[in-house]
């Protein structure tokens, strides 16, 4: 009998999170930005070896904050660890520990799961592992440590034997070729989010969340193969921001759209056509209706 649990993915913002869980998979499950809290929502990830298979709970930097939309994604993390079979910590070592690692530690030590610990970019000149180490011997002292780069796949290999180790025998929970379980419109959400986080300026990628208003899917009568056409909103706070997305003559919207598309186009197996507006949603961030719909 094979291998077949989860993991919770866990740990302050921009520890790489997202691209250690994308290297894991080799595939883009989880969209990645230099923007801490890019990722928003629990992304499931899957590996799947003669082992068995691990799916992935990659979820949002846990993060100190009173407003309401970071506890929201606070409360998401914390939630996680209640599907998990194990956690893995990731820390970022370019940066020494903060209130955030106290934070995260302190919630790792509250729970019965296996936790291990991933002490990520070790590829970089200078590092902080002794302090990492230190602190894990006085928070975690049972938890097993490895450094490990999510850009140069170092230490990863001993890092999935860790955690296969405490996973329970059971059957695979999804087919060998999955490597996650987004729907359509989630995925285009989030790459059109990527996007639009890479050429927005300031506090502008905390403003933004995209919506799929509408998908269908289309047969063109000229013979060429069908394609998937969606109406999508990036909807931003105030009109100011909104002038800043579409950009002079509309070309960071258009830039936007195409950039999109064509990642889009790599992953599905059908043309994907976006119809992307601006739309401004005063104060989203505090609307609990949308939130609990955005995060989960």
């Amino acid at each position: 009998m094979s291998k077949s649990g989860f993991v919770a993915i866990i740990g302050r913002p921009s520890a790489g999170k997202s691209t250690l869980l994308n290297t894991l998979c080799k595939e883009k499950v989880s969209i990645t930005s230099p923007v801490p809290q890019t990722t928003r929502n629990k992304i499931r990830g899957i590996v799947t070896d003669p082992r068995g298979q691990i799916v992935f709970l990659d979820t949002p930097g846990y993060h100190r904050s009173d407003r309401k939309f970071n506890t929201y994604l606070r409360r998401l993390a914390e939630s996680t660890l209640e599907e998990a079979d194990a956690v893995l910590y990731v820390a970022d070592l370019s940066r020494p520990p903060g209130p955030e690692e106290r934070d995260v530690l302190a919630l790792l030590a509250q729970t019965s799961l296996p936790r291990i610990c991933a002490l990520n970019k070790s590829d970089l000149p200078r590092t902080f592992v002794d302090r990492y180490r230190e602190l894990l011997g006085e928070s975690l002292p049972e938890a097993a440590i490895h450094l490990v780069s999510a850009v140069t796949s170092d230490g990863l290999p001993p890092l999935l034997d860790a955690l296969f180790a405490p996973m329970p025998e059971g059957e695979a929970f999804y087919d060998a070729d999955y490597y996650t379980d987004q729907a359509p419109e989630f995925r285009i959400a989030e790459i059109v989010r990527e996007k639009a986080i890479a050429r927005a300026r300031e506090e502008l990628p905390h403003a933004i969340y995209v919506e799929v208003a509408d998908m269908e899917m289309r047969e063109p009568e000229d013979g060429r193969e069908a394609m998937l056409w969606a109406r999508v909103f990036l909807n931003v706070e105030r009109d100011s921001q909104k002038g800043i997305l579409v950009g002079k003559g509309g070309e960071q919207i258009r830039d936007i759209r195409l950039e999109a598309q064509r990642e889009l186009n790599e992953i599905f197996p059908y043309r994907i056509h976006l119809d992307l507006r601006v739309k401004v949603q005063p104060k989203w961030r505090s609307r609990d209706p949308l939130l609990r719909r955005m995060v989960q």
